[in-house]
């Protein structure tokens, strides 16, 4: 990577003709297996390469500690100077006059300049991030004219044909990026200083502190349920009349991470859903990396909420690799592609003073290239480029609602624990580190850890105590574009060092030394884990300034801390279960479809249960996920001690007992280490009376429906794990090469593999998922009809209380006697 650091070594670079043309062919050949060789990360290659277009002075050379109180590395070298909104700040004061007039079209009144950030500067200044950001392209655009300088026959040998495009391409570039007049700078800067074209930046946004769901949730939940009702009565067969809207199950689906392997695999899931009626019934969907990227695809005007026309959306757009030069730079670089692309890009590195730029800018760049703009690249919709407007598709009720995942890594400094001894402190500040999730939905960007969150359409402006920070000009930057989301939500390659080493382990594991390299690197394992060797992406911190009305569990850093550190939620956990477990969300089935790059390995069901534990959280399965490969030592050496017999009479005895235990336990056909393709879980609401750890919850057999109906029962987990299926020859998750995690390219045969793998998985456990749902639904309608009973004998024993039966006094009424 260090040979990308620099603009002048692109030529080196490029010389390496064979490896590049391979790098970003599209053809499906074999591929090696190694680690090294196996895609060598492509993403981050790329990236870095194109990254040497926006900065002389990018390096990686220094690990750092994730959200250290002090700024890190970043590509451009920002300073506590303003930026320059000399071009349009006049403009804008005018539009926002005529919108105090009432000729505006902001759907708020203006906010008051109470807090209002430093006087920005007219002038552009060295050292700002605007001036890094241009003066990096003109150096970069001079190191590639430099190429053409070659003879024509050294040329040809060594430098691909698509690399003699990029001088032009890049000088294009950097024309419309000069923020001259007419320019596409120009026009942005412009744009984001007018209230008509983005109404947000007049609006008031303040920190709201609170568990609670925001009310743009609650009711969307309302309007729900009436969609829900009548996808539920189609699904199950049943008059919709006869569904009480209370008996309704509350159901979420979520897809896991990994690349477009997740991506593809979780669309062809989601279609399968919504042919068998049951995506209909669903109220949250929720994802994590490339199902994060799914949910964004599904609501655009690209794939108009139709899983179908999203695949073949992928089969048109990823044959070429997301970093291939020509075509990422063409869509840059030439309308209408460039302005919607560049828009977030542009505003964050004008607008905010200490701008932090790294690899996960330029990749959402990349990713959002290549997957929000359509075959033929002239129907770009400008708002599929804010998450706020995804609201238009969910307020009225009629989809679920989308829930997009990252997380924080909190890593507590030594000076920051108090305690005397500091050998101790330094011990406990190893121990002490989390990750903290952030949930993004079209109406709130919102933080567990802290309780508190903001309006998601105020995303990317500042905030100091809880309320905005104005610029000079009475206005707040627009909303952060979701092509710098998409490449939070995706930012796999941000990872610690111990994350790294897992990845490669596998294939180093053959080589000579290795254990002891393993037992070495095993011992630092606790430092490995705070290294973040690229830095993660930076969004102002809403919760600056806010230690006052945090909750006291909330560490230092989150309101010392200008900017937020974000990575992908995979780091923490690969499914996005978290955030469907939060209360006022009700969750009654939780449907998984995991695509991670190892399924049994990592467990992501086994890691809920921790998180379940520790929030308190009544009702989850406990033991749900993979069974262990084998018992643990304690478990050997208690199965033995209770085996030990003192005489021969007590030792047959106990294997009567044994055996008469055994033909008492369920037969399972399958192997009961493995998992099949569909497998059902169910927790419980029972309160324990005991201070002994709750048994295991056992998989819900197919005869077994029955353990659902339990009026204790809780969450209700379907589980499908991404495996090879025999009816599906010639694809493999765990052996076919092109479903690398680090795998860009995909052809349309692929994408079909993949797609008729996951459908014929889902086509396993779809009657098991209907029984299931029926037998939630049915338990919830029990409940109810015998609440309701109950509060029907209450009302009648009170009013017997009252002397009145019938709806009239006892007795009221009668003439005479009982003889008359």
């Amino acid at each position: 990577m260090a040979g990308l650091t620099r603009a002048r070594h692109i030529g080196q670079q490029l010389r390496l003709r064979g490896r590049y043309q391979r790098l970003f062919s599209s053809a499906s050949g074999p591929r090696p297996r190694s680690f090294a060789l196996r895609y060598g990360s492509p993403c981050l290659i790329a990236a870095a390469a194109l990254g040497v277009v926006c900065s002389p002075q990018f390096a990686l050379k220094r690990l750092i500690h994730n959200d250290a109180p002090k700024g890190t590395a970043s590509w451009f070298s920002g300073s506590d100077l303003q930026a320059d909104t000399s071009i349009s700040a006049e403009e804008a004061e005018e539009k926002l006059k005529e919108s105090e007039n009432g000729n505006g079209s902001g759907q708020q009144e203006p906010p008051p300049q109470s807090t209002v950030a430093e006087e920005e500067n007219d002038n552009e200044d060295e050292s700002s991030p605007w001036y890094s950001f241009t003066t990096g392209l003109f150096s970069a655009s001079t190191s590639l004219s430099s190429l053409s300088s070659l003879g024509d026959t050294l040329a040809d040998y060594v430098i691909p044909k698509w690399a003699k495009l990029l001088p032009a391409l890049v000088t294009k570039l950097q024309n419309e990026l000069s923020a001259a007049p007419g320019t596409l700078a120009e026009e942005i800067w412009y744009e984001a200083n007018n209230p008509e074209c983005h109404p947000e930046i007049i609006w008031d946004a303040t920190v709201r502190v609170s568990n609670d769901l925001c009310q743009e949730e609650k009711n969307y939940l309302q309007k729900r349920k009436l969609f829900t009702r009548r996808a539920l009565a189609r699904y199950l067969d049943i008059p919709e009349e006869k569904i009480h809207p209370d008996d309704v199950p509350v159901i979420a689906m979520c897809g896991s991470g990994g690349g477009l392997r997740a991506l593809v695999a979780g669309t062809s899931s989601y279609l399968s859903a919504r042919e068998h009626g049951l995506f209909d019934c669903l109220t949250y969907t929720a994802g994590v990396s490339g199902s994060c990227w799914l949910q964004t695809l599904f609501y655009s005007n690209i794939a108009e909420q139709s899983h179908r026309r999203l695949i073949r959306h992928l089969k048109n757009r990823l044959g070429v690799h997301i970093a291939y030069p020509p075509d990422a730079l063409e869509l840059l670089a030439s309308a209408p592609t460039n302005k919607f692309l560049l828009a977030g890009l542009i505003e964050k590195a004008r607008g905010v003073p200490d701008a932090e730029f790294g690899i996960v800018d330029i990749y959402g760049l990349l990713l959002a290239a290549r997957l929000l703009v359509p075959k033929g690249e002239l129907s770009v919709d400008e708002y599929d480029f804010k998450l706020s407007h995804q609201r238009r598709y969910t307020d009225d009720g009629s989809n679920p609602l989308p829930i997009y995942t990252a997380v924080r890594h909190e890593i507590p400094l030594v000076e920051q624990i108090d305690m005397q001894d500091p050998v101790i402190a330094k011990a406990k500040a190893k121990k002490e580190q989390w990750f903290q999730w952030f949930e993004f939905t079209p109406y709130e960007f919102w933080c567990e850890e802290i309780e508190a969150g903001i309006p998601t359409w105020a995303l990317g402006r500042k905030f100091i105590n809880g309320r905005t920070l104005w610029r000079e000009n009475g206005l707040a930057l627009p909303e952060l574009r979701v092509p710098q989301l998409m490449g939070i939500w995706g930012s796999a390659f941000c990872a610690t060092l111990s994350h790294y080493y897992k990845e490669v382990r596998p294939a180093v594991k053959g080589l000579t030394g290795f254990t002891s390299l393993d037992d070495m690197i095993a011992g630092r394992d606790d430092d490995l884990v705070k290294l973040h060797p690229i830095n993660p992406a930076s969004i102002p911190n809403f919760a600056y300034g806010m230690k006052d009305h945090l909750p006291s569990t909330c560490p230092e850093s989150m309101y010392d801390a200008p900017n937020l550190q974000l990575m992908d939620a995979g780091m923490s956990n690969n499914l996005p279960i978290y955030p469907l477990l939060r209360p006022g969300r009700n969750v009654d089935i939780l449907i998984a479809f995991d695509a991670s790059a190892d399924v049994k390995t990592d467990n992501w069901l086994k890691v809920t249960e921790g998180y379940a534990r520790q929030r308190g959280i009544k009702g989850w399965p406990v033991g749900a996920g993979w069974p262990p490969e084998e018992e643990t030592m304690e478990e050997i050496q208690q199965d033995l001690e209770r085996a030990q017999a003192k005489s021969e009479e007590q030792a047959e005895q106990k294997v009567q007992d044994a055996k008469d235990q055994e033909r008492q336990l369920p037969r399972r056909k399958d192997n009961p280490k493995e998992l099949s393709y569909c497998n059902i879980w169910v927790g419980t609401t029972e309160e324990r009376k005991t201070d002994d750890e709750p048994p295991p919850s056992k998989q819900v057999a197919d005869d077994e429906d029955w353990e659902l109906m339990s009026p204790d029962a809780g969450i209700t987990v379907i589980y499908f794990p991404f495996l090879a299926n025999p009816k599906v020859e010639g694809v493999d998750p765990k052996t076919s090469d092109f479903m690398s995690t680090w795998n860009f390219v995909y052809t349309p045969e692929q994408i079909d593999s993949v797609v008729e793998l996951a459908r014929t998985n889902f086509q396993e456990g779809a009657e098991r998922t209907k029984r299931t749902v029926r037998a939630v639904y049915e338990r919830k309608k029990r409940i109810r009809e015998l609440r309701e009973e109950e509060e029907r004998e209450r009302r009648r024993r009170w009013m017997l209380r009252q002397g009145r039966a019938g709806g009239r006094r006892i007795g009221e009424g009668d003439h005479g006697d009982h003889f008359s």
